[in-house]
């Protein structure tokens, strides 16, 4: 009885029986969310961005290339010499003997040592020149 009640009222409002017993579906949550910082943020980068595409100056200014830094040759031996020797160890061998490079002597000679004292000297002669006590 209660089922051709529901089956009737449905059919007036021009819907299924099957449509009347379904649920609604549940709202979708949002993901994660950025600060409003986050967010400016990443509006300036665009801005810059088209900028850089159109040609237009904006006050964002273009990042410095940087120096490409260079692998030195004691760096490199000491890369292959681990790699060897996890090889090795991967294999279950005896890893070679590593290449022992001696470091040369890194100290500052007396001539520079005397040098920087003298251009230390006459910093503090021409402040004390200018009147001042500090930096």
């Amino acid at each position: 009885m209660l089922q051709s009640e529901i089956a009737s009222i449905a059919g007036e409002a021009g819907e299924t029986p099957a449509a009347a017993d379904e649920t609604p579906a549940a709202p979708k949550t949002r993901g994660r969310r950025r600060s409003p910082e986050v967010r400016a943020r990443m509006a300036a980068a665009a801005r810059a961005r088209w900028a850089r595409i159109k040609g237009t100056a904006t006050d964002a200014a273009p990042p410095e290339d940087k120096k490409k830094r260079r692998l030195s040759a004691a760096g490199r031996e000491a890369i292959i010499a681990a790699t060897k020797a996890r090889w090795a160890r991967a294999r279950g061998t005896e890893a070679p003997a590593p290449k022992v490079v001696k470091k040369g002597d890194r100290r500052t000679s007396p001539a520079v040592k005397a040098r920087l004292a003298a251009i230390a000297r006459a910093r503090w002669a021409k402040i004390k020149a200018a009147g001042k006590s500090r930096l």
